[in-house]
Order: structure tokens, then sequence, then C-alpha cells
């Protein structure tokens, strides 16, 4: 005759560490990518990711399930707006917040507040303190740390 006995002197198992938010950054830069990509993980916040090919950004999206992603207007060949209306409207991605990157505006304009279609944006040149302070201003109150 088998019998299973059931013991429960196991220790329930302990909760994973809640992972971190993740970060795209899409940008043809492949400068400002890296050397944002080091200094957001070095923080110990973030999850970054990197796509420097706009005509690949949908795609990389898709792949990586932000959190939030950060994207460059001024792009060849496909712009930011484009890559925005195209994760915008995708049922799988369009509740991932956007904040555009962009030198085409001053740091006052983009602490006034404006937006840019429908995205907050932030203004380049970016310090790392200034980064980090636009992502947790954007980012879903669920993936924060």
């Amino acid at each position: 005759m088998n019998r299973i006995i059931e013991a429960d002197f196991l220790p329930s198992p302990v909760e994973e560490a809640k992972e971190k938010p993740r970060i795209l950054i899409i940008d043809n830069s492949r400068d400002f990518t890296h050397s944002a990509k080091l200094a957001l993980e070095r923080t110990g916040r973030y999850s970054v990711w990197e796509e420097n090919e706009p005509a690949r950004a949908h795609q990389t999206a898709q792949r990586v399930k932000a959190d939030l992603i950060l994207l460059d207007i001024a792009m060849p060949e496909t712009d930011g707006g484009e890559v925005a209306a195209r994760i915008e409207s995708d049922p799988t991605l369009h509740r991932i917040p956007v904040v555009f990157l962009t030198a085409l505006v001053t740091k006052a304009e983009a602490r006034s507040g404006l937006q840019i279609h429908g995205h907050p944006f932030l203004a380049k040149p970016i310090s790392i303190p200034d980064l980090v302070a636009g992502i947790e201003r954007n980012l879903p109150s669920h993936a924060a740390c």
C-alpha cells in the first residue's frame, strides 16, 4: 500500500524580487543610446534595451514589452512620430507610455508641460538625473520600483 505523506515543514517560497521596470530607448544615435543605457542601468533601477534602427523599432517594442519607451523624434527614414503611431495602433503595445526625446525644443519648453502628438517630451541634450526624473514622472505606477 503506497501512501503519500504531505509534510508542511518546508518554508514557503520566497517571493522573487520585483522585476525592474523595462525601458526601451529608440534613437538612431548609437552613442546616445549606449551611454544612456549604461548610465540608467548603473542606477540599479532599470533594465534597458536600445534600438538604433527606426524601421525595426516597432518589432523591438513587441519583443521587449517595455514599461516605458524613450523615443527620439528626428531620425532618418522613419521619424519618431511614425514609430509612436505604430506603437499606439498595436493592441499589445498601445498602453506603453512613450516619451519623446528631442533636440528640437528647449529645456524651458520641455518643463512647460506641452506635449508632442499627445506625448510628453524631454529636451536633448539631457543629464542623467533629468532623464531619470522624466522616466519616473511617466513610468506607470505598477512598474515603478
